[in-house]
């Protein structure tokens, strides 16, 4: 073999395996682990007849260890560990936050999941937020959804996120519950793209989004929720109303006439204010639950004030002062309520 040819013949060769190695790895299986954190120091402004001085803490919050696995063909796995604060007790808990399979068909909008995944309303509100850092949401809070649960659901996403939703069945107790009996909960979420801004993305731009749940709790009843929000996200500004209806009722064991019956609302109102060529942000929200629109009594009507500002350290590293101020409508603060309304945090998310 001339010397040319031979030449020829190895470039050939490693330009081949050059290839199939790419390909390879594109279409092999591939796994990644990751953590997020939420650090915090809390500090109480008000205390009761029972407490000597201010209560303040350092906590770890919440932390997840994520396990991803992209498997090729269009199959990705994850699971993921959620360690909290639990029980009586308020020792930290290890427990399963995510664990899925889903399925994207190749150029297909379409994505099916089953197993512990995503509820269609909180990990979509959360993204537009982007302080889950500092709490959970409003409609969270006040215990009427959950962010994961045992179920199959489709993600879709069509003209680059213009609209994108997601639907599924789940068991309906939340991920932290038994799965309960053979009554099951259907929700879904759709977001609708008004108009562009510089953010691209599931939760950019101007945006209608629109939450149904349909749902039945173990041994009988209504577990019913309907979300209405209008959204605005760019690089810089983010602002969000949204509008919570909520119905519950349960039966007795082998009855269906309802034991307990009553319509919620909650109401929420939240901006954030990127400053522009800087690591500085402004944030403030407000959020209002009324667990029960037909009663006369104000005690259980709850408003909420958050205010802060934020500071981005490193791509990995954010921190954020903030104030959390809860207070009855009634006024009616006995000393559990009064030592807990009023907080003063400093809090660190950190991720890698």
């Amino acid at each position: 073999m001339r010397a040319t040819t031979r030449h020829t013949f190895v470039l050939g060769l490693v330009a081949a395996m050059a290839v199939w190695s790419t390909e390879a790895r594109a279409q092999g299986p591939t796994v990644t682990v990751g953590g997020l954190g939420y650090l915090q120091y809390q500090y109480m402004f008000h205390t009761d007849s029972t407490i000597n001085g201010h209560q303040n803490n350092f906590d770890v919050t919440r932390a997840y260890v994520n396990v991803i696995g992209k498997l090729g063909h269009g199959v990705y796995a994850r699971i993921t560990t959620d360690i909290t604060r639990c029980c009586t007790a308020g020792q930290l808990t290890v427990r399963l936050k995510y664990a899925y399979a889903a399925y994207t068909p190749e150029n297909h909008p379409l994505t099916y999941k089953l197993g512990l995944i995503h509820t269609p309303w909180l990990d979509w509100e959360e993204a537009l937020w982007d302080y889950r850092m500092q709490g959970t949401m409003a409609i969270e809070r006040a215990g009427y959804l959950t962010s994961s649960d045992f179920g199959a659901g489709i993600d879709g996403n069509f003209h680059y996120d213009k609209l994108n939703f997601q639907i599924g069945a789940y068991n309906g107790e939340g991920y932290g519950n038994a799965p309960g009996d053979q009554r099951k909960d259907f929700e879904g979420r759709a977001s609708f793209k008004i108009m562009n801004t510089n953010l691209p993305g599931r939760v950019g731009g101007l945006r209608a989004t629109v939450y149904g749940h349909i749902g039945t709790p173990t041994t009988g009843g209504k577990r019913n929720r309907v979300i209405g929000m209008l959204s605005y996200k760019s690089k810089t500004l983010t602002l969000a109303g949204e509008y919570g209806w909520t119905q519950d009722s349960t039966t007795g064991s082998g009855t269906v006439t309802p034991v307990t019956k009553r319509d919620g609302r909650v109401i929420s109102g939240y901006g954030v204010f990127n400053i522009p060529n800087s690591k500085w942000a402004f944030l403030a929200r407000v959020d209002f639950t009324d667990p029960n629109t037909a009663s006369a009594a104000t005690n259980d009507q709850l408003t909420r004030e958050i205010g802060g500002v934020s500071y981005q350290l490193s791509p990995n590293l954010r921190v954020l002062a903030n104030v959390d101020n809860v207070s009855r409508q009634g006024g009616n603060y006995n000393n559990a309520f009064n030592a807990t309304r009023t907080a003063g945090n400093f809090q660190a998310q950190i991720s890698f």
